[in-house]
């Protein structure tokens, strides 16, 4: 007896260490970067990289893809030091190739990959021949360290080199001490604009590099095993880069690893959540996604380049770097919640735009990649409700002349413009009766384009001249008047069945945005409770979707998770756009979700973990799921600091303010909270 209770004493101090080993895990240890990072499932990387900083570094394989990176690729072409992750138009990035050789000269063949490993921060790689490679990065610095066999060898460097031919031009000097210091400009994403990157590189290396134009070569040594190259980015001018490389320059690779690692660990800390250690793993990995973009372009002493390609100067931080109409509704919303004081400075950043240059893709001097800004006004909106300091007396011109840029000539657009055109009417309180009339004509295009579902081409990609979505897809899009919408679809019985139809039949378009805000349309509906159960099914059960990103309904569904934490995770073809994606499943985590930005009202639904902690700023909002349960889908009750509040949303300024959010879940739907429904209406003009 003694012996058995040894033996369970044993057992139970084994498993007891190992619970605690397990939830003694940091969060960079539980992100998995390989998620999304091979064929067209995501457009992500594991590319070594810093929280909201441009450098990137990761292997250009081939085939290349999207981000220049395919997992199941074996041959490297080299190593790239930037990408806009998940943004789509094949890829964006690839600037600045270099490659390690042996030999007397690089045989221009690829390198093949044996083992590779990563995480938030740093890359290595082993390749064919004993060369290993090992890759960290720390806001605008990253080393590079290389291992090799004896005999001849060096690196090469391509400074034409970009995804998809973007390259525009460099120029560069080389100092007596071998210092390259320059300025690459190349296309931004979609090829539209032109952004520039000003670099500054070493080596640890006797010899020189040589070689003409953009193309150099560095001999080492026969004898050299071990080589370091620095690199450092601004987007000010060679000078600072050279002063952040010089800063840098005694660093090593595992002190640069660890200052990333710090840094990552400090942001994924934004949220706390318990449960399932394969969910918490999915989660760390979709929130670290969230949080690479848009790139911090100020140097320390606060000067800044703007998109007329002057300088300026900040006491804030500065950002650039936009995928806003991918990310307004939900990366954004997220930065907000788990990032307060950061937030501030991304608000004044594109508050910049009007104040500086605002192109709806990009213009000819922008200080980092970027890719869209379309809805730039109402994430101003929204951060003027939540509190924030948009500088409205300063760009109010822009602002106004801005609208005259709005699209109203094709259905999406109208609608869309529309959207715009009320948060116009928000933030001119004396202009308010046109904005306002002005987002109320949407009425005659909805009724001429999108009330008639017999139409034969209503589940068509791309039709009468739509952008990537249907009209079913897209007639859900006008959350500034949803009360609106369910008049003009017949009454609430008509819009309910309409929405059924819509989800049951699997016309959700989930690889893409026209219609990613479509499930909270249900709390305008007869069944309110439809909401809670589905953005759960999407979060976490297998779905089935007929429409891709490639603007194609296929013939044949996928069928699958959404959310996986593979490499082949996603849709086929679905990008995450800049955290977009990876933004909605962390706001279904935490059962929040705004219906409409620009108000700062939040639909409630069951969280995907039965504790969570949102460390937002000095305050902590605990969530705290009642009879947690993956069967229990629906909101029975809603306490907020111990008061039941008798409505399925909540207020900014109630989260704002921390405390304890309790949510009490039940497996049958409740009538709770449906008699107190916040529903946007634009006959309330509010």
């Amino acid at each position: 007896m003694k012996k058995y209770l040894r033996q369970l004493s044993t057992s139970f101090l084994m498993s007891f260490i190992s619970f605690l080993a397990l939830h003694a895990q940091t969060k960079t240890e539980l992100t998995n970067v390989f998620l999304g990072s091979s064929g067209d499932h995501g457009q992500l990387s594991p590319a070594a990289s810093s929280p909201f900083h441009q450098m990137s570094i990761a292997p250009q394989t081939y085939p290349t893809l999207h981000m220049g990176y395919e997992h199941l690729a074996k041959e490297i072409l080299g190593f790239t030091h930037n990408r806009f992750e998940g943004v789509g138009c094949k890829g964006s990035g690839g600037l600045i190739l270099i490659k390690p050789f042996l030999g007397h000269q690089d045989d221009g063949k690829p390198l093949i990959k044996e083992q590779e490993k990563a995480g938030p921060g740093y890359y290595d790689i082993a390749l064919k021949g004993r060369i290993k490679v090992q890759f960290a990065v720390h806001e605008n610095f990253g080393i590079h360290q290389y291992t090799f066999p004896e005999g001849e060898k060096g690196l090469t460097l391509d400074l034409a080199h970009a995804f998809n031919g973007a390259f525009v031009s460099n120029s560069y000097t080389i100092d007596k001490n071998g210092i390259i210091k320059g300025t690459v400009r190349s296309k931004t994403t979609c090829g539209v604009g032109v952004y520039s990157i000003h670099y500054a590189i070493s080596a640890t290396s006797s010899n020189l590099w040589i070689g003409t134009d953009n193309h150099l070569t560095l001999h080492l040594d026969k004898q050299v095993k071990k080589t370091t190259l620095r690199i450092a980015f601004s987007a000010v001018s060679p000078n600072y880069a050279e002063a952040t490389l010089n800063i840098n320059s005694n660093k090593t690779y595992d002190q640069v690893k660890t200052a990333s690692d710090n840094r990552w660990e400090s942001y994924l800390m934004g949220i706390i959540v318990k449960g399932d250690p394969d969910r918490e793993k999915l989660f760390y990995s979709l929130l670290y996604r969230t949080l690479q973009s848009p790139y911090q372009i100020n140097e320390s002493d606060g000067n800044y380049r703007g998109t007329d390609g002057q300088v300026h100067q900040s006491k804030g931080r500065r950002y650039h770097g936009w995928a806003i109409w991918d990310n307004y509704k939900t990366q954004l919303p997220l930065l907000e919640l788990l990032y307060p004081q950061q937030y501030q400075n991304i608000v004044s950043s594109v508050s910049d735009l009007y104040r500086y240059g605002k192109f709806d893709f990009a213009g000819p001097n922008e200080p980092a990649n970027s890719v869209r800004t379309e809805h730039a006004a109402v994430v101003l909106l929204d951060a003027s409700k939540k509190g924030y300091d948009i500088h409205l007396a300063t760009i109010r011109d822009s602002l106004v002349h801005d609208t005259l840029r709005f699209d109203f000539s094709k259905p999406d657009k109208y609608l869309e413009a529309a959207y715009d055109m009320w948060a116009m009417a928000g933030l001119f309180q004396a202009e308010r009766k046109h904005y306002l009339d002005r987002a109320s004509s949407y009425r005659t295009v909805w009724l001429k384009e999108f009330k008639d579902l017999n139409r034969p081409d209503v589940d068509r990609m791309s039709a009468r001249n739509m952008y990537q979505g249907t009209i079913r897809q897209y007639r859900w899009n006008v959350p500034f008047d949803m009360q609106g919408l369910v008049d003009l679809a017949g009454g609430k019985e008509t819009f309910t069945a309409q929405l059924d139809d819509f989800f049951d039949h699997h016309y959700f378009n989930r690889a893409n945005e026209p219609d990613i805000q479509s499930p909270t349309s249900y709390y305008g509906s007869s069944k309110p409770s439809r909401y809670q159960s589905l953005i759960r099914e999407l979060a976490l059960d297998t779905v089935i979707q007929y429409y891709f990103n490639d603007n194609s309904r296929g013939i044949d569904p996928f069928i699958d998770r959404i959310y996986k934490n593979q490499p082949k995770a996603f849709i086929r073809t679905m990008d995450d756009d800049a955290g977009a994606m990876s933004g909605w499943f962390i706001l279904t985590a935490l059962g929040l979700h705004q219906p409409l930005i620009g108000q700062p009202i939040y639909y409630v639904s069951v969280p995907l973990f039965p504790e969570i902690v949102v460390q937002r700023g000095e305050q902590k909002l605990k969530i705290k799921v009642l009879n947690y349960s993956d069967k229990n889908s629906y909101v029975k009750r809603i306490l907020l600091n111990g008061k039941d509040i008798n409505r399925i949303w909540i207020h900014h300024e109630e989260l704002d303010k921390g405390g304890l959010l309790e949510i009490e879940a039940s497996a049958e739907p409740s009538t709770y909270g449906t008699a107190n429904i916040w529903v946007s209406d634009l006959k309330q003009r509010d």
